[in-house]
């Protein structure tokens, strides 16, 4: 069946105008008024919307992590309606402290059971631990042989829960996973969890400075723990890298001096930065655990992946034009993690697509692969009994 979402202001994320998109199986079709009237047209009337593509999120826990407290501080696993409601259409799912209890072969089954449900889930292989964790001998097996496998990570660096490891480790993981990306025709990049601890990235500095290997491969996230690790992401980012900001935070990550991805989106704005090399991704499900000053676990939270819809939204209403508030959830990420039919709305895309209320800004409808998962009531779609 077609389906024609007609009368909507289109961002790309760039803005487009007002457009009809044409939807055809698991693609746009076209864009424009063609002549495609029929039986099997389906008409969606987007007049009071804004017509965006489907979020990108780069680094989400999909069976859940944690146990930094004991078992009975694992965390949950995601579930298929949240990401929907949260607009979510593309998802990576990795492992993190836990490499143990958690295990590649059930991230991904789960990552299968997404995608089987409607969405489009990818993986990492590895974990926090160098030498990483793998299905296959190595690194580069797994991201050859093992097609949901993109990447590697998220390896922790400047964090008391890392394997300490050393600049030699880093670089031939990185070097193992450019090779793998650039002969499965994969991203092959590495995603870094960058800890509180005072070296922040000083490691990946050393890496690119000592290696051959471009740092574009290095994927750091968390950098909005604080003001002055972003300042480093700043700089790591005017160098030509990737830097991604995590929405996910607690009350205590803000007294601590975490800086809400929003915020920092505006800093970066206002500062003139390449917004092209910025992404948020929302940490959904990692635990997210309080130590106190001598290293002691004292408390949890928990990631969530509403939190980037959220702070898209919020930087939104801060100032930041809409077209750069998408850029680094839909097209920055998706261009990172080469994904070049997600992130954006074009011809044969893929037909990922949210309706937002353009004086709201509440979500109203959700399309993945061209497929009607959620709406407010205006648009039929198709529940599934899995997980609605």
């Amino acid at each position: 069946m077609l389906t024609r979402i007609y009368g909507g202001l289109c961002y790309s994320p760039e803005p487009l105008g007002q457009q009809d998109i044409w939807v055809a199986g698991q693609s746009v079709l076209a864009l424009g008024a063609e002549n495609l009237q029929g039986d099997l047209v389906q008409q969606v009337d987007a007049s009071d919307c804004y017509v965006v593509p489907g979020l990108v999120d780069s680094l989400a826990h999909i069976i859940g992590g944690g146990g930094e407290g004991g078992f009975r501080t694992r965390t949950s696993e995601l579930k298929t309606a949240d990401a929907i409601a949260a607009g979510v259409t593309t998802l990576v799912g990795v492992l993190g402290t836990d490499a143990i209890t958690r295990t590649l072969t059930n991230l991904l089954a789960k990552a299968h059971a997404l995608s089987e449900e409607g969405l489009s889930c990818y993986c990492h292989t590895g974990s926090y631990q160098i030498p990483a964790k793998t299905l296959f001998a190595e690194v580069m097996d797994d991201l050859v042989l093992i097609d949901k496998f993109i990447g590697v990570g998220e390896v922790a660096i400047a964090d008391h829960r890392s394997s300490q490891p050393t600049l030699q480790e880093l670089v031939r993981l990185t070097s193992q996973a450019r090779v793998g990306g650039m002969l499965s025709g994969k991203a092959g990049i590495v995603s870094v969890h960058v800890g509180p601890c005072a070296a922040g990235l000083d490691l990946l500095w050393q890496a690119a400075e000592h290696s051959d290997i471009p740092r574009t491969q290095f994927y750091p996230t968390h950098l909005n723990r604080n003001q002055l690790l972003l300042e480093q992401g700043w700089n790591w980012l005017t160098q030509g890298g990737w830097i991604d900001l995590t929405t996910s935070c607690t009350p205590q990550d803000i007294a601590e001096g975490e800086v809400k991805c929003a915020d920092a989106l505006y800093q970066a704005w206002q500062r003139g930065l390449d917004l092209s090399r910025l992404t948020f991704s929302s940490d959904a499900n990692a635990s997210l655990p309080y130590f106190n000053e001598a290293g002691e676990f004292i408390g949890l939270g928990e990631g969530k992946i509403q939190s980037l819809y959220q702070e898209m939204t919020d930087a939104v209403r801060l100032g930041v034009p809409l077209e750069h508030a998408l850029r680094v959830v839909t097209l920055n990420p998706a261009t990172v993690l080469k994904l070049p039919h997600k992130g954006r709305i074009g011809l044969h895309s893929d037909a990922d697509l949210l309706l937002i209320d353009k004086s709201t800004l509440q979500l109203k409808a959700v399309m993945a692969k061209g497929r009607w998962l959620w709406s407010d009531g205006r648009v039929p779609v198709q529940r599934s009994s899995l997980f609605f």
